[in-house]
């Protein structure tokens, strides 16, 4: 037996019900298996997604908490260790080669680099944001912090 064999069980799928479609099409005609009058009887009849019949909603009753600040500006980190590790001296870290190197995800992020081990060569970093160690390390190996 292969995939393509595969059938369901006999009398275990049924035909949609086409409601609303007449008398010939064998369910009545008139009320079409609808039932009788009521919003749901009705062409383009019934509620949306999550309605309770004009109770207040779940999704309104659930009390709601924090704060979404729609302007912050999300940063994605790289360390000092990581630069480190990664680049040759007298290298050049730009957002770009990052990205290529995939030390950051998505689209054209802003790079922030934290401070975190320590860094022998020089290297001109050009990045949106430095902590402060990170900004001494770089400059103490004899290399640049360029801010974009």
């Amino acid at each position: 037996m292969r995939l393509e064999d595969l059938r369901p069980t006999k009398g275990s799928t049924h035909r949609r019900k086409r409601v609303g479609r007449g008398y010939g099409s064998g369910h009545g005609g008139h009320e079409s298996g609808r039932g009788t009058k009521g919003q749901n009887s009705r062409s383009g009849g019934g509620t949306r997604l999550g309605y309770e019949g004009g109770q207040t909603p779940i999704w309104m009753r659930v009390p709601k908490r924090g704060f979404h600040n729609y302007t912050r500006i999300e940063y994605a980190c790289v360390n000092v260790d990581t630069l480190e590790a990664r680049f040759e001296s007298g290298g050049e870290v730009t957002p770009e080669v990052l990205g290529e190197m995939r030390l950051v995800q998505g689209r054209s992020p802003r790079i922030k680099i934290l401070g975190r081990g320590d860094l022998s060569k020089p290297l001109t970093v050009r990045a949106h944001r430095f902590a402060a160690e990170a900004k001494r390390k770089i400059e103490a190996a004899g290399g640049k912090a360029e801010v974009i």
